[in-house]
């Protein structure tokens, strides 16, 4: 049995108190150096962290969400149908980007979806009602009234890609205009000059990023810029094929074609080969994303590298860095509230 006021270490949890005292600080300096403070000295961290592995204390995550009105919570909030979510790579990568800068971290992951009109009024309800304590914005539309509402209800959240220029919104994306630019040089350089571009959705800002880029690389390589070889789709094979079919039949001279998505590219070789053409003898081809389409595409397709679950990762640093109160909205550095990551091109058989 325990003496002189022994306590059994076996028979329940150490207090943060008893961590203070065997570290000989305050119990406000190791709540501190529990919850990431950066206010605490190396040397009273080490104290605080080498009594918390002699205690064997263990923090409860419950208390301390309840008292700082949080709930350790995250929702990656996807404004589509599940259908596309789980036919296109691009949400698959995303997610797991999102997943592993999230697996060290005490927070838990939802998945919710809006693509209805009957799902976002459920998730204003949700929302309202402070069950998470940030968003991560998946796959944003211009029109998409989400984005509005998480201001107004002031959640912290970090969408994947401004929706124009003048964003209020921490978002992050990839350098769509300078990779459908990289992707159009490369097509000059390999002696193509009549090159065709398959958008994706144009209430997409980043895909009216590459639609810039693809001018401006016809421009600066003296080559007209022909609207009539621009097609909208809309990052679906289908939207793919029935682009690629009115393309050929407004340019049947067309030799090279430019997709806003693997996917849409996946659909135009299809109508490209049911046309005849080969590739790239015919039709050079490239896509964007750089995705598992892309490598099992027949020949494999030349892509520009979206670095997906970067940006997942990068997503979750910032939302994480909002949550923790460390960048006050007066005070946010610009330069990290709108991150922009670098593309590449690589190229493949197709082009």
């Amino acid at each position: 049995m325990p003496v002189n006021g022994e306590r059994s270490r076996s028979s329940r949890r150490p207090t943060l108190e008893e961590v203070a005292a065997r570290a000989g600080v305050g119990r406000g300096t190791v709540s501190r150096v529990i919850n990431g403070s950066p206010r605490v000295s190396e040397a009273t961290r080490a104290a605080v962290e080498a009594a918390v592995a002699e205690l064997g204390y263990v923090p409860n995550t419950a208390a301390r969400a309840l008292a700082a009105n949080r709930t350790d919570a995250i929702a990656l909030v996807v404004p589509e149908p599940e259908t596309r979510f789980f036919s296109e790579p691009y949400f698959s990568d995303m997610l797991r980007g999102v997943g592993a800068e999230l697996s060290d971290s005490e927070m838990q992951l939802l998945l919710i979806f809006a693509g209805s009109d009957r799902e976002r009024q459920r998730l204003a309800q949700y929302l309202a009602a402070h069950r998470v304590d940030g968003v991560l914005l998946v796959s944003v539309h211009a029109d998409d009234p989400l984005p509005d509402m998480l201001s107004q209800l002031e959640i912290p959240a970090v969408i994947s890609g401004p929706r124009s220029a003048a964003e209020t919104l921490t978002s992050v994306d990839s350098d769509n205009y300078g990779g459908a630019r990289s992707a159009v040089e490369h097509l000059f350089s390999r002696g193509r000059r009549r090159i065709a571009h398959i958008t994706g959705r144009l209430d997409v800002y980043g895909a009216q990023r590459r639609v810039d880029g693809y001018r401006d690389a016809l421009s600066d390589a003296g080559l007209p810029v022909d609207e009539g070889l621009i097609e909208p789709g809309d990052f679906t094979d289908e939207g793919g094929r029935r682009a690629m079919t009115t393309l050929l039949e407004r340019h049947p001279d067309l030799d090279a074609v430019f997709a806003g998505s693997d996917v849409m590219a996946a659909g135009a070789r299809q109508v490209l080969r049911e046309a005849g053409r080969s590739v790239p003898g015919d039709v050079a081809l490239v896509g964007y994303d750089d995705s598992a389409v892309a490598r099992h595409m027949d020949p494999p397709l030349t892509s520009v590298r979206q670095p997906i679950e970067e940006m997942g990762r990068a997503m979750i640093d910032l939302l994480l860095a909002e949550i923790a109160g460390r960048r006050p909205a007066t005070s946010r550095d610009p330069r990290r509230q709108h991150a922009v990551l670098p593309t590449e091109l690589v190229e493949r058989a197709s082009s």
